[in-house]
C-alpha cells in the first residue's frame, strides 16, 4: 500500500489532521460500501448507512486504542448500522451494542467525541452548518431522540424534510471539517461543562423553590415553550407552574447529558416518578433550547417514549 499506513493516519487524525481523516475514509470507502450492500443490497440506503457510519467514526475516533485495526473497526460499524437499519424497518428492538463498540452504551456519543482534541474539531465543523441542519444532526447523532419521526416531531417538520436535511448535513459536514481543520478550536468540553452546570442548577432550583429566578437567568422573558404534541405557552409562568406541580407530586429530575451547539442547547433528563406511583411521568425528557444572544427564546420539551402530561 502506497503512502502512510492506517496507523500513521489514525494518529494524525486523532490530533486534528483533517486531511488524514479524509484519506482514511476515502481509502476504506469501497470496503464500507461493500459491507452495506451485502446487507441491504444495491439501494440508496446502503450509501446512507456508509455516511452515517462516517459520522460514527468521527465520534469514536479519539477512543480507538488500536489504530492499526481501523479498517476492521469501520467495517464493523457499517455492519452494525446496516443491521440496525434492517431492524428499524421491521420495528425490531435494537440488539446489544457492546459487540460493536465496547462500552458505547456507558459512554454516550457526545462524550466519545469530547475525549480527544478531535472532538473540538468536530464541533467546530458542526457549528459551520446552518441552524436547521445543525439541529437535526445534533439530535440524530448526539441524543437519544434518533429516529426520523422523533426528530420531525421536535423540529415540527415532515419526516421527509428531516431526511433531506440530514443528507445535506452529512455532505456539508465533510466540507466543514476540511474548512475548519486549521482554525483555532473553541474548548467545547469547557463550554459543555458550563452548560451542564447551568442545567443542573436550574433543575435543582425547581426543587428548592427558585425555578423562576433560575429560568430568568437563562431565558428571555418572552420565552415560547412548546409542550408535548404542540401546546404553546409564552413567558415563564407556565413552565414554573409545571415544574412545581411535578416536584409537588414527588417527581425528581436528573441531568443525563447536555449537548451544546452554536445556537442550541439540549438537556437530556431522567424523570424519576415517586415510588408509590412509578408510572406517574415519562422516564425521560429532552429540553431543546433555541438561543438568541446566549439566552433561550424558544424551548421544546419532548418525551421520547411517551406524551407529556399537561
Amino acid at each position: 500500500m502506497n503512502g502512510p499506513s492506517d496507523t500513521d493516519l489514525v494518529l494524525a487524525a486523532q490530533s486534528g489532521d483533517a486531511s488524514a481523516l479524509g484519506t482514511l475514509l476515502q481509502r476504506h470507502r469501497a470496503g464500507m460500501l461493500a459491507v452495506a450492500v451485502g446487507v441491504l443490497g444495491y439501494r440508496p440506503e446502503a450509501d446512507d448507512v456508509v455516511q452515517d457510519s462516517c459520522i460514527s467514526v468521527l465520534r469514536g475516533l479519539g477512543h480507538l486504542r488500536e489504530p492499526q485495526a481501523f479498517g476492521g473497526w469501520v467495517r464493523t460499524i457499517v455492519l452494525h448500522q446496516a443491521r440496525q437499519h434492517v431492524r428499524s424497518r421491521a420495528a425490531v428492538p435494537m440488539s446489544d451494542l457492546d459487540a460493536v463498540l465496547p462500552g458505547l452504551k456507558e459512554l454516550d456519543p457526545a462524550r466519545l467525541a469530547e475525549k480527544h482534541a478531535v472532538g473540538d474539531w468536530v464541533w467546530q465543523a458542526l457549528n459551520q452548518l446552518s441552524p436547521e441542519h445543525r439541529l437535526v444532526t445534533m439530535l440524530r447523532y448526539f441524543t437519544t431522540a434518533t429516529s426520523y419521526e422523533q426528530i420531525a416531531s421536535i423540529c415540527d417538520v415532515p419526516v421527509g424534510t428531516v431526511r433531506s436535511r440530514l443528507s445535506h448535513a452529512r455532505s456539508r459536514l465533510g466540507e466543514a471539517l476540511s474548512a475548519s481543520a486549521d482554525l483555532a478550536y473553541e474548548d467545547h468540553r469547557a463550554l459543555t461543562r458550563a452548560r451542564r452546570r447551568q442545567a443542573e442548577e436550574t433543575l435543582e432550583a425547581g426543587r428548592t423553590g427558585r425555578f423562576t429566578e433560575a429560568m430568568a437567568a437563562i431565558c428571555r422573558p418572552t420565552l415560547e415553550t412548546v409542550w408535548g404534541k404542540g401546546k404553546r405557552t409564552h413567558g415563564l409562568e407556565y413552565p414554573t407552574f409545571a415544574m412545581y406541580r411535578d416536584v409537588g407530586d414527588g417527581v425528581r429530575f436528573e441531568v443525563a447529558d447536555v449537548v451544546v451547539g452554536r445556537d442550541v442547547v439540549i438537556w437530556e433528563t431522567h424523570l424519576i416518578s415517586p415510588p408509590e406511583d412509578p408510572t406517574h411521568c415519562p422516564p425521560s425528557a429532552l429540553w431543546v433550547h433555541s438561543l438568541a444572544d446566549g439566552l433561550s427564546d424558544r424551548l421544546r420539551i419532548f418525551h421520547p417514549r411517551s406524551a407529556v402530561r399537561l
